[in-house]
Formats: C-alpha cells, structure tokens, sequence
C-alpha cells in the first residue's frame, strides 16, 4: 500500500480504496509527501497564536461565502489532500470540481466558522451554515468540524471535514 495520500493516484481509487487509504496514513499522524511550491506567502503564517489562527479562521469564512472556487481553492496547497464526509481528494483542481458541484446544489450558502483549538500550524474550527436545497424549498443546517494543517507558507495542505446536516424550517434560520 503507498503511504502518500498527495499522488494523483488518490484521485482514480474508488471510494472504499480512497477510505482505506487515507485512514492507514492519517492514523499514523501528520501526512507526509506535500511538495514545496512557489506560491507567495500567505499570512499568517504558522505558528499560530490565538489571534493568528483566528484571523485564519474568519479569512476561510469569509472566503468560502463567497461561494467562488476559483478565490477559495487558492487557499490551499497544490496537492492539498481532503476529506469532507464522504469525499476524499487531493488537489486544488479537485478542490474547484468539489466546490462548483457544493454551491451548484447548496443556494443561499451562509457559513460561520468559530475557532475551536491550534497548536503550531494546526487548526480545529467549528462551523454551521445553512443553505436551501437548489430546486426545492427545503432549508438545511450543517453543523460540523474541521481540522486544517498549513505549511510553512501559510497555506492548507490538509482538511478533514466531519458535518451533519439538518432540515429546518426557514423560519428557523439563524444565518441570514
């Protein structure tokens, strides 16, 4: 079995082959294997104290209510590696894919992110957002977690994304 989740392989295993995968190398640790990149810096940069991590937090914020993949997936390593629910990929082209594909069906997007712990250039965030199913009048709410770790330059070269999503009424809605 390969240990490094940043070959393009990942991307071609079927999704059982893509779990086992990332949860034999993740459970060793920090993923290893992200290549170096010549992308300018972006601030802050880590270690993070509790105002630099939580500058971080609200830049994901506000970024990803943006809803444009493009901005958003710049955020990221090249080989960045991912798993949101389900989903398990590595890199900023099948970050793009992934968050065209989110927004398409996800309408009237709202998100905020609360800084929930860090240590050195590690982040846990804590988010809810709500989103109305594309085609339908049925509103959702997420709540979940991420764990993000940056390189030396500033950017995520891992996110693990764990949510559940429940349907609210719109009177409901708290993320306007």
């Amino acid at each position: 079995m390969t240990t490094n989740l940043t070959e393009g392989s990942l991307n071609s295993l079927d999704i059982s082959k893509k779990s086992t995968l990332y949860t034999f190398i993740a459970e060793k640790g920090p993923i290893a294997g992200f290549q170096s990149h010549d992308d300018p810096a972006r601030m802050p940069l880590p270690p993070f104290n509790e105002e630099t991590a939580l500058q971080k937090v609200k830049a994901a914020e506000n970024a990803w209510n943006t809803k444009d993949p493009e901005k958003v997936c710049l955020a990221y390593t090249p080989d960045t590696v991912w798993r949101n629910r389900d989903h398990i990929f590595c890199g900023r082209d099948e970050v793009k894919r992934f968050l065209s594909n989110k927004w398409e069906k996800e309408q009237d997007y709202k998100l905020v992110k609360n800084l929930w712990c860090y240590s050195g250039n590690r982040i846990g965030a804590r988010f809810t957002y709500e989103y109305r199913l594309q085609g339908t009048d049925q509103w959702y709410r997420c709540h979940g977690n991420e764990l993000w770790e940056f390189d030396g330059r500033g950017y995520m070269m891992h996110r693990d994304m764990s949510g559940n999503d429940i349907p609210i009424d719109e009177s409901d809605r708290l993320h306007k």
